[in-house]
């Protein structure tokens, strides 16, 4: 078996299934140090914990494609794509999550050019995403690697009620 190809400093490569208690602890720290603010406490513990425990039954369901960023063989960042629902011809970044003791390292920038080159591969000539409208620190990372705000929004309820708004970044891979 080959190593996973090296982005920068770090290997990205495609989660298996085995692999779902890592991405699911990336995904809930992530929201821990990221999103309390936007919840209710006892509406946010609920919502983390089920961030941990989904990634098992995705990854099984093999519906989307989830690539993870190491560094020295420990996991700090995952995206899932998938053919986009709205837009034929396009993926959609379904999820872009970072563990905070890799921010700021370049965890998220290699595997962000390791999942826009996947996408490449796979046929799109497009992707796009949603990122909370609260999330400066995100909505620059985007940005920042390209993407531009198509100028869509919309209120998308996490299961407590409280719409929170969400904008919309593209980008052309051509």
């Amino acid at each position: 078996m080959y190593p996973p190809p090296m982005i920068g400093d770090f290997e990205v490569f495609p989660a298996g299934p085995g692999d779902g208690g890592v991405v699911g602890e990336i995904h809930a720290e992530s929201w821990r140090a990221a999103y309390a603010e936007f919840f209710s406490p006892e509406f946010f513990a609920q919502a983390v914990e089920r961030r941990r425990g989904r990634w098992h039954r995705v990854l099984a369901e093999g519906e989307q494609t989830v690539l993870l960023a190491a560094s020295e063989g420990r996991p700090l960042a995952y995206s899932a794509f998938a053919p986009s629902a709205t837009r034929p011809g396009a993926a959609e970044i379904l999820g872009f999550y970072a563990h905070p003791d890799g921010w700021g390292g370049g965890a998220a920038s290699a595997l962000m050019a390791g999942s826009l080159q996947r996408i490449r591969q796979d046929g799109f000539g497009r992707v796009h995403l949603w990122t909370l409208r609260g999330t400066p620190r995100s909505r620059r990372f985007y940005t920042k690697c390209g993407f531009a705000e198509s100028g869509a929004g919309r209120s998308h309820d996490y299961g407590d009620g409280n719409p929170i708004e969400q904008v919309e970044y593209e980008l052309a891979l051509d």
